[in-house]
């Protein structure tokens, strides 16, 4: 039994951290008892609203709300807190103490549930369609918590693992509570009484379970509250424009969040007008989704290496594309047929199309999403990041009510169900091309990942030594064109790249590192200007505090040993010293990768060419990085880094 001293205990992100994987998450409690209240919650939300549509839909005969306005009067009742309420439950994140806010409401959610169960009872839809309101308001102020409660508690490489569990399981309490509700509702004569029950108990079990939370004390305790949602609302974006990659990582999200409404939102239509369905046809369509978005979320942790690893969100776009087009050529030709149950229905194979593809669409939206949230959680500044999450939440709000209006708009133009999946996910591809252009970052990942996935085996050690924050130097030996895009691979931060400008000529990897922002430099005696400029440029990286990464040797190998390493190393520690930056050197070793495609092979001839022969060490080969313990700035010396990286050769 907890202890009420023990419950005051915060508790280090980097406490008791070396698990084998997410899972192990839930036996930690700084992670485990936040899931459970999460997850409570989340069930409760829509064992309730779904409860209550099914109600007013088969049972209640409400001249005022007729069945075909009741889903979506009871969305927007409760989306309508999240565009008021949002930057107000921001900043009561960023001021009080986190653990103190998610037991609050909880208590709310006890005292709103106590009221629905009355409405239940009496069937009174009034006061249920205002516990729906009440409810968004309780969603609304634990959003903010939820994601900015993750970063506090856990470091940079549980992130992406830690909010894979929360997706996932968030997407699971909605199945089982929409499940739930739809049952209870319908038993004969108890029904009513059943949901009230379920209700109060899942809000009970809820608030118990958060008193296990361990403390998280504010990030700024002296804010003053600006109770003016709509002034609050508009300072909360403007907050969120002010860094770049964060904002319009805040759009990817939303934009993610008017993918999945389209299809959410149609699935009752789609499998009654198109797939021939009845209603349990309509409950497999949204298990199907829900399942595949809690797989896609957990595989995030596999498929990133434990780090934040936004190289996957452009698979995530390209898969959620494929899918939602191939959705419309496997529907769109369905034979018209009476309306068939479950067993029907899964025993005719074209239908399996469809369900693979609904299934792998929302698998590729769980990659899309978590480590967009991981990288705003990472790069937002822990003093106002609820304000950000709360940012976020008005703007997934905006893009959930366009959806509606362009959805409807569509089917008032004539469209298909189909057809409106065609729309998106054709949509969904220039969206996230447009992303990916506008933060490049995105698709660097991506070529980076999938270079040290698909093209080699990448194997890294010590990369825990490659610093989460702050500004520091990488340096590391030179073996060929692409050193820089497995170093993008290794590191969980953004690099900026010293590198010889006539690289830059070379065709595609040219253009890689034209959007990476690499700093060309020349040699001194070709271009006095160039060099000096691209030291300049160094320097305002670490100014920056960010990460700069340098090849010493000034040239990549052409024997696939170590050169002797130049000074220009010692020039960037001695400038930023100057000025009062003390940068970390970490040394690296690229192994194992002399003699591959992108390295130098010597032709008849005696002439040295790169890129040459494609297969020349088979498919797949490994190769590997090691990375060594930093060296302080104050015992940088050229000799001696060279030496490190020798070692770390032979590691």
């Amino acid at each position: 039994m907890t202890t009420p001293a023990a419950a005051a205990t915060p508790v280090a992100p980097h406490e008791a951290n070396a698990h084998a994987n997410q899972f192990a998450l839930l036996k930690q409690r700084r992670f485990a008892p936040f899931f459970w209240t999460q997850f409570a919650g989340a069930a409760n939300d829509n064992l309730f609203k779904f409860a209550f549509t099914v109600m007013v839909t088969y049972q209640l005969q409400l001249s005022w709300m007729p069945p075909a306005m009741a889903g979506l009067a009871i969305g927007a009742l409760f989306i309508l807190p999240f565009l008021l309420f949002s930057a107000t439950a921001g900043q009561l994140t960023d001021k009080f103490d986190k653990t103190k806010m998610i037991r609050f409401v909880k208590n709310l959610e006890i005292a709103i549930m106590l009221i629905a169960a009355w409405g239940f009872v009496t069937a009174n839809a009034v006061v249920l369609l205002g516990c729906v309101f009440l409810m968004g308001l309780h969603s609304t102020l634990f959003g903010p918590v939820k994601f900015a409660y993750l970063p506090q508690v856990l470091d940079s490489r549980e992130l992406t693992g830690g909010n894979g569990m929360v997706e996932m399981g968030t997407f699971v309490a909605i199945l089982l509570g929409q499940v739930a509700g739809g049952l209870l509702v319908a038993v004969p004569q108890i029904g009513h009484t059943s949901v009230a029950v379920a209700c109060v108990l899942l809000a009970l079990v809820g608030r118990g379970v958060a008193q296990a939370i361990p403390q998280a004390p504010a990030t700024d305790p002296g804010l003053v509250i600006n109770w003016n949602p709509f002034s609050e609302t508009w300072r909360n974006l403007k907050l969120a424009h002010g860094n770049v990659v964060v904002f319009r990582s805040l759009l990817g999200i939303s934009w993610m969040w008017f993918f999945g409404a389209v299809f959410l939102s149609q699935f009752p239509s789609f499998a009654k007008e198109v797939l021939h369905g009845d209603e349990q046809v309509a409950s497999l369509l949204l298990v199907v989704f829900s399942v595949g978005i809690g797989v896609g979320s957990l595989l995030c942790e596999t498929l990133s290496r434990r780090q934040v690893e936004i190289g996957l969100v452009p698979l995530g776009a390209i898969g959620m594309s494929v899918f939602a087009i191939d959705l419309y050529f496997a529907s769109r030709a369905l034979p018209k047929v009476a309306e068939m149950g479950l067993g029907a229905f899964v025993h005719q194979a074209a239908h399996w199309r469809v369900m693979a593809d609904l299934a792998l669409l929302s698998l590729f939206a769980g990659l899309y999403s978590v480590p967009m949230y991981a990288l705003i959680q990472l790069r937002s500044q822990p003093t106002h990041r609820a304000r950000i999450i709360a940012a976020n939440n008005i703007l997934n709000a905006l893009f959930m009510i366009g959806s509606s209006v362009i959805a409807g708009a569509l089917l008032g133009a004539g469209f298909t169900i189909p057809q409106i999946f065609l729309f998106t996910g054709i949509a969904n591809a220039v969206v996230a091309f447009y992303i990916f252009m506008l933060v490049p970052e995105y698709l660097l990942r991506f070529v980076a990942w999938v270079l040290s996935r698909f093209v080699y085996r990448f194997d890294i050690k010590g990369d825990e030594h490659i610093p989460t924050e702050g500004a520091a130097v990488l340096v590391c030996n030179h073996v060929s064109f692409i050193d820089a895009v497995l170093l993008m691979a290794a590191s969980p931060r953004p690099i900026r790249f010293i590198m010889d400008h006539r690289i830059f000529k070379v065709p595609v990897l040219g253009w890689l590192f034209k959007l990476a922002k690499a700093i060309p430099i020349a040699p001194q005696k070709e271009d006095p200007a160039a060099y000096e400029a691209a030291f300049a440029k160094a320097l305002a990286v670490l100014r920056e505090g960010d990460l700069l990464a340098i090849f010493p040797e000034g040239a990549i190998t052409r024997d696939g040993n170590l050169q002797p390493f130049k000074g220009g190393v010692m020039k960037i520690v001695e400038s930023a010293r100057a000025e009062g930056i003390e940068p970390p050197v970490i040394p690296m070793a690229l192994t194992n990768l002399w003699g591959s495609y992108f390295s130098r092979i010597e032709l008849r001839g005696g002439e040295q060419v790169a890129m040459a022969k494609p297969f020349r060490r088979g498919f797949y080969s490994r190769v590997g990085l090691n990375v060594g313990l930093p060296v302080p700035p104050v015992e940088v010396q050229p000799e001696a880094l060279q030496k490190r990286v020798s070692g770390l050769l032979t590691a």
